[in-house]
């Protein structure tokens, strides 16, 4: 059931949601916005991650999910009213991942082109830590 509300959400948002959507740059990433990066620990273990940045996977390494851990863990570190932003690898699962937390009512930011644009522009990277 809760695959096929959230299936039913994400349909939604594709229609309605104006998601808020910028091309991640060095600029806005040491803004001090929260930053949040629902790639998986191995793509952590494998690139790094921004400094100060949240790891928090969203969809596992063959695509399944559980949307209420995810939300669960991330009320941890944002407030639906809270503006933050989203980062995966290149920007594909932060497009589905934005639209279901803006139908969630949270004020979240999808950094397009993810950390792989992020490695083109130089930007470095700091090694994944558990």
């Amino acid at each position: 059931m809760k695959k096929v509300l959230l299936a039913f959400l994400l349909t939604c948002t594709f229609s309605f949601a104006e998601i808020k959507s910028i091309p991640v740059n060095p600029e806005f990433v040491t803004s001090g916005i929260t930053i949040i990066d629902i790639r998986t620990k191995p793509e952590w273990q494998e690139t790094g991650i921004l400094k100060d940045s949240i790891p928090i996977t969203f969809f596992d390494a063959h695509g399944k999910y559980d949307a209420q851990k995810f939300l669960d863990m991330l009320s941890g570190y944002v407030k639906k009213d809270e503006e933050f932003a989203i980062i995966c690898r290149t920007g594909n699962r932060t497009t589905v991942v934005s639209k279901f937390l803006d139908q969630m009512g949270y004020r979240v930011i999808n950094l397009e082109g993810g950390i792989k644009a992020l490695m083109k522009q130089g930007y470095p990277l700091s090694k994944y830590e558990q």
